[in-house]
């Protein structure tokens, strides 16, 4: 095909010159310019780069030159992309992959041959992300919209030269969203684990990136499936398996941590000092700039490279943040407005992923704060799910914080209240072991789930309450079995976070005062 033709994405080129060095950048577009793709690579594979920053829209290969064009719904999802990838260059199929703005504002594929299949790809994702493959008939609560596909992975994982733990799963697999549960067994001589979700579609997206791809270079393949389970039952929580919902459970102890078989398969303990010491060592594939293995896309803002250590082997997580301590509970939240935010508003938010315990907000410097979780799985959690997200007009980062705790100001210090403890808080939603709430742990989204609506408060009381507070709703409905509860849309994802910290706890009156959490069905 000639660069002639007035198709679009040829209109002018420029992407197909020869790149000698690299070109000078573009301006930023939402459409993104993939070259040096390995050439068995799938579209939904390339699609997989694309998602953990929002909806990806268009696609169109180019396999006679290994390069692809990716469109983002917005330009501010490609950017994110863009600067998520730049340190942290992505690999497919171990190839690395270079990303760059294209000179192209969108993607006109229609009169193409052979983009069937990027079509199909791609409404595929979208049918999962929107819920579009519902179930028939309005949803009469919060459930699965993904008929028939579980939660849990069935997972096994091949040529196991170097032990893998169940904290270096959790560590790989919660970059896709809430792991709930995870059990790890040997069967058949292979070591294999079952993995439960908060939600089916984190299960779809881990199985797309993560199936086939290597932990270690050139060791340790994962094979993933969805299993026929739904739901896991855990007994015990030990190096075998854990319930990140119940950290109340017994150890179970007089368990052998690696059951003989396993042992002898790694070699006797010690040899291989470190995955990537001696002659048989393996560097560490995951999000290093070298290495060839599984790079994963991580959320957006998200830990940096994960890098797994030696350390991980004693099933200790060593990660690179931003001088952020490995398994810490306390949050560098930075690039926050001064004038609106508060340590209440922070607690409010970050709340929704676990409990708060103190917040600061610098004196010096009021765009930053330090938010200290309950635990290190609570703050990753909060990390993961809020960072990159806008706030009172702008993205909100957070990272782990150099700091262990959060100190509270000396007697006669000046504060100005910017420190909150908030330890014995009556508003934390996770004091119950194994509380339902780590069920119902969600993305932000524009969708917001209310309860403990007292029975004399109507559409138009609620509807107002949002507007007042600076909303436009969309759409509303009650549960059609409990009125207590409804859900809400809002304009947009920040209206619906803004709405959250202002309006949960909430005093409707007749003693009820109002829960407000992200939902993750749509009106």
């Amino acid at each position: 095909m000639n660069n002639s033709t007035s198709t679009g994405v040829y209109a002018n080129g420029n992407d197909n010159k020869k790149f000698k060095g690299d070109r000078p950048p573009c301006s930023p577009s939402r459409v993104l310019h993939l070259r040096k793709i390995p050439s068995d690579v799938t579209e939904a594979e390339v699609i997989s780069l694309g998602l953990p920053f929002g909806k990806v829209t268009n696609l169109l290969m180019l396999k006679g030159k290994s390069q692809a064009f990716l469109e983002m719904a917005s330009e501010e999802a490609a950017v994110t992309m863009v600067n998520y990838y730049t340190p942290v260059t992505p690999h497919l199929r171990s190839q690395p992959v270079f990303i760059q703005y294209s000179n192209h504002r969108e993607l006109k594929t229609d009169n193409l041959p052979n983009q069937a299949r990027a079509q199909a790809a791609l409404q595929a994702v979208s049918a999962v992300q929107s819920g579009s493959l519902a179930l028939p008939g309005p949803p009469t609560n919060e459930g699965t919209i993904l008929p028939g596909q579980s939660p849990v992975l069935r997972i096994i994982i091949e040529n196991l030269f170097y032990p893998v733990t169940l904290e270096v799963l959790h560590q790989i697999f919660s970059k896709f969203g809430t792991v709930l549960k995870i059990i790890t067994f040997t069967k058949n001589n292979q070591f294999q684990a079952l993995l439960q979700y908060a939600d089916p579609v984190n299960a779809h997206y881990a199985k797309m990136a993560l199936d086939g791809q290597n932990i270690y270079n050139a060791c340790c393949t994962l094979r993933i499936d969805f299993s026929k389970l739904t739901s896991l039952n855990v007994k015990y929580n030990n190096d075998k398996s854990r319930d990140f919902t119940r950290l109340d459970l017994p150890t179970g102890d007089g368990q052998p941590s690696l059951e003989p078989p396993m042992a002898a398969a790694f070699g006797a303990p010690g040899i291989i000092s470190s995955p990537y010491a001696g002659a048989a060592g393996f560097a560490p594939a995951i999000g290093f700039h070298q290495a060839t293995g599984l790079s994963v896309p991580a959320v957006p803002g998200a830990l940096g490279p994960l890098t797994i250590t030696s350390s991980a082997v004693t099933g200790r997580m060593a990660i690179p943040g931003a001088g952020g301590i490995p398994g810490n509970s306390v949050l560098l939240v930075t690039n926050l407005n001064p004038d609106l935010i508060t340590p209440h508003g922070l607690f409010i938010l970050f709340g929704v992923y676990g409990d708060v315990h103190r917040v600061k907000i610098m004196f010096n410097k009021k765009e930053n704060a330090l938010v200290q979780m309950a635990d290190a799985s609570q703050a990753q959690l909060a990390m993961n799910h809020l960072s990159g997200q806008r706030l009172y007009g702008k993205v909100l980062r957070a990272t782990l914080s150099k700091h262990q705790a959060v100190q509270l100001p000396r007697e006669g210090q000046e504060d100005q209240g910017l420190t909150k403890d908030f330890s014995n808080s009556p508003l934390h939603r996770f004091k119950k072991p194994g509380s339902k709430n780590f069920q119902n742990i969600f993305p932000p989204s524009a969708t917001l789930h209310l309860s403990n609506i007292p029975p004399s408060v109507t559409v138009d009381d609620l509807k107002n309450l949002f507007t007042e507070a600076g909303c436009s709703v969309k759409a509303f409905k009650f549960f059609q079995k409990d009125r207590k509860m409804a859900l809400i849309q809002l304009g947009s994802v920040e209206e619906a976070i803004q709405a959250l910290i202002e309006l949960h706890n909430h005093d409707l009156g007749e003693n009820h005062h109002l829960r407000v959490s992200f939902s993750k069905s749509t009106i």
